[in-house]
C-alpha cells in the first residue's frame, strides 16, 4: 500500500484479529464527585452513563418516567446528545452535575435523558420541534413539554446563568415551572399547536422517484451555494456532507458537467490539506468552524469516515489520480487501528476533547516538534505544515498549532525544490516520530457502542473499496464485520437490532438500519460473488 499509512493496513488487520483491541479511551468518563447514582447507571448508552452519577433525577425515555409526570402533574424536561458532544459535556458541567440546578429540575420537572444515537427516532422528532420554534437546531437539544409528550419550549445549550442574551438554567428553569402553574392554559394551547403543525409536516403524500431533471435542479442548488475559493458549499462552519459530492459525481458522469467533477475535486483536496483533516493518525474530524477548513469541531464520527471514503473513492475512479485512493485508504487504516473491536464491529466516535479541552490531543506547540525531532527533519515539519511559534490556533491556547497544509504536496515539493515522492519519504519518519509521542498523550474518549446503521455504511465504503483498489483487507473487515452482526446484532426471528454494547445488543432496528445494512451487504456482494450476502 503506497502511502503513509504509520502502520499497514494489512498488519492492522492482523493486529485485530489476533488480541484485543487497544483499550486507550474505552473507559467511561470519570464518574462525578458524588458518589450516588440515578437511574441512568443500569443503561447501556455511553452518553446515559456519562450522566449517572449527576445529582439530577434522571429517567431514561419510557413510560414511567411520563407516568411520574403525569401523577405528579409536572411538565417533562428532555435533554437530547450524545456521548462525544462537546456542548453537551459543558452543560452537563455546568448544570447537571451542579447541585442548584439539580434541585430546580428535581422539584419542578421530570428529567428525561436520551442517546440521540440510540434513538434517532425520538432525536428527529423533537429536533423538528426545535427547529420550528427557533429556526435552527444541534446537541444538546432542550424541549419542555407535557406528560403526554406535547412540546411547548425547545432550545439547545443553555448555560447555567444568563448570558449574552442567552438565558441561563437558573433563570428559565423558574419561568418555566411558573409559568406551568399559571399559564398552563396558555402553554397547552401553544403545545396543541405545536403538536398539530408536526403532524402535518410528516403527512405529506411522497411523490415519484427522482429523475435527470430533479438531480439536475438539484445540482444547480449545489452549484449556486459552492464555495469557489475554499471549496465545500455554504460558509462556517462548514460540514465535508459527502453525501453532496455523490451526488455532483453521479451528475457530472450522467451529462458530462465539468464543473460538477470539478467542485469535487476542490472539495475533498482542500479538506485533506486543512485542519479539518488529521495528518498525523489519519481521518476526518466532524466539521470546520471557519469557511477554509482550518480549525475543526475535533470529535470523529464513524459515518463520517464511511461517506467520505466513498466520495474519495468514486472520485478516483473519476478521474484516476492516486491520491483520492490514498486518502481513503488512510481512512480505512485509521478505522481499522482505532475504530474497530477485536470481534471486528466499528465504534460510533471519538470525543473531541480530551483531559477537558477540546482538541487537546490533536495540537502541538513549535517547541514539542524541536525536542521530538532531528533539527532538519523539525524545521521540515514546521515549514510544511504551517506551525508558528506563537500559535496558529487561538483557542487552543499560548502556542498551540492545527497541523495543515498549504497547497497540496506536489506543490510543496517544486517550493522546496524536491520531488513529490521523495518530500513524501522524506517526512514520512517525522511523521511516525510524531504520531508515536502522541500515542502517549491522554486519549480522547472513545464511544464504543456499535450501531447497525453507521455500521452498514462502513461496511459498504471497505466493500467497494475492495473491488475498486483491489485491497483484500478491506473485503476481510468488511466480511468480519457483517460475521459480527449476524451472530450479535439479530433476534430470533432474524430482525435487527440498533446498538450493541457491553455484550448485549438491544433497541429495534429503524428505517436507517436496514437501508445500510442492505447497501453493505449488496456492496460486499458485488465484490466477493458470495450469493449469500444477496440472498
Amino acid at each position: 500500500m503506497q502511502l503513509l499509512t504509520r502502520i499497514p493496513l494489512v498488519l492492522l488487520l492482523v493486529v485485530s484479529c489476533s488480541g484485543p483491541a487497544d483499550s486507550a479511551g474505552l473507559s467511561e468518563r470519570p464518574p462525578g464527585k458524588e458518589t450516588m447514582s440515578n437511574r441512568l447507571i443500569t443503561e447501556k448508552s455511553p452518553y446515559l452513563l456519562q450522566h449517572a452519577h449527576n445529582p439530577v433525577d434522571w429517567y431514561p425515555w419510557g413510560e414511567e418516567a411520563f407516568e411520574k409526570a403525569r401523577r405528579e402533574d409536572k411538565p417533562v424536561f428532555l435533554s437530547i446528545g450524545y456521548s462525544t458532544c462537546h456542548w453537551c459535556h459543558v452543560m452537563e458541567r455546568e448544570s447537571f452535575e451542579d447541585a442548584d440546578v439539580a434541585a430546580l429540575l428535581n422539584e419542578h420537572f421530570v428529567s428525561i435523558k436520551v442517546d440521540r444515537e440510540e434513538r434517532p427516532d425520538i432525536d428527529g422528532v423533537y429536533m423538528t420541534v426545535c427547529q420550528m420554534l427557533t429556526g435552527s437546531g444541534g446537541w444538546p437539544l432542550t424541549v419542555i413539554m407535557t406528560p403526554d409528550k406535547k412540546p411547548f419550549y425547545a432550545g439547545t445549550y443553555f448555560p447555567k446563568q444568563s448570558m449574552s442574551g442567552r438565558p441561563g438554567m437558573m433563570d428559565m428553569l423558574p419561568q418555566l415551572a411558573e409559568a406551568w402553574k399559571s399559564r398552563r392554559e396558555e402553554l397547552l394551547k401553544s403545545a396543541d399547536e405545536i403538536t398539530s403543525v408536526l403532524g402535518r409536516s410528516s403527512a405529506m403524500t411522497p411523490g415519484d422517484g427522482p429523475g435527470a431533471t430533479e438531480v439536475k435542479a438539484a445540482f444547480g442548488l449545489l452549484e449556486r451555494s459552492f464555495d469557489d475559493r475554499h471549496g465545500g458549499f455554504g460558509q462556517a462552519p462548514k460540514f465535508p456532507t459527502p453525501h453532496q459530492l455523490l451526488l455532483c459525481l453521479r451528475h457530472w458522469k450522467r451529462s458530462g458537467d465539468a464543473r460538477a467533477l470539478e467542485m469535487v475535486e476542490k472539495t475533498l483536496q482542500a479538506m485533506r490539506r486543512g485542519g479539518v483533516y488529521d495528518h498525523l493518525g489519519f481521518g476526518f474530524h466532524r466539521y470546520s468552524t471557519d469557511e477554509r477548513w482550518f480549525a475543526p469541531h475535533f470529535e470523529k464520527m464513524l459515518y463520517d469516515q464511511a461517506m467520505i471514503a466513498l466520495a474519495l473513492i468514486e472520485t478516483h475512479q473519476a478521474t484516476g489520480k492516486i491520491e483520492y485512493r490514498q486518502v481513503a485508504e488512510e481512512i480505512f487504516t485509521y478505522v481499522i487501528r482505532d475504530m474497530t473491536s477485536a470481534e471486528g464491529a466499528f465504534y460510533s466516535a471519538e470525543d473531541a476533547d480530551s483531559e477537558g479541552v477540546e482538541g487537546k490531543f490533536y495540537l502541538w506547540t513549535a517547541e514539542e516538534i524541536r525536542t521530538r525531532l532531528p533539527e532538519a527533519e523539525a524545521k521540515l515539519v514546521i515549514d510544511l505544515f504551517n506551525v508558528k511559534d506563537g500559535g496558529n490556533f487561538e483557542d487552543g491556547g499560548h502556542g498551540a498549532n492545527i497541523l495543515h497544509l498549504t497547497g497540496s504536496m506536489e506543490q510543496n515539493a517544486a517550493r522546496l525544490g524536491l520531488d513529490e515522492e521523495k518530500l513524501r519519504k522524506k517526512l514520512e519518519p517525522s511523521l511516525i516520530t510524531l504520531f508515536d509521542a502522541r500515542e502517549k498523550r491522554v486519549h480522547p474518549y472513545k464511544d464504543d457502542k456499535v450501531l447497525t446503521d453507521w455500521n452498514g455504511l462502513m461496511i459498504a465504503a471497505l466493500a467497494r473499496a475492495a473491488r475498486v483498489i483491489d485491497e483484500p483487507g478491506c473485503l476481510a473487515a468488511a466480511e468480519k464485520a457483517i460475521r459480527f452482526n449476524r451472530e450479535k446484532m439479530r433476534t430470533k426471528n432474524g430482525r435487527l437490532l440498533h446498538r450493541y454494547r457491553d455484550g448485549s445488543a438491544g433497541i429495534d432496528g429503524g428505517i436507517d438500519d436496514y437501508a445500510f445494512f442492505i447497501w453493505g451487504l449488496i456492496e460486499l456482494y458485488e465484490s466477493s460473488f458470495d450469493s449469500a450476502y444477496l440472498e
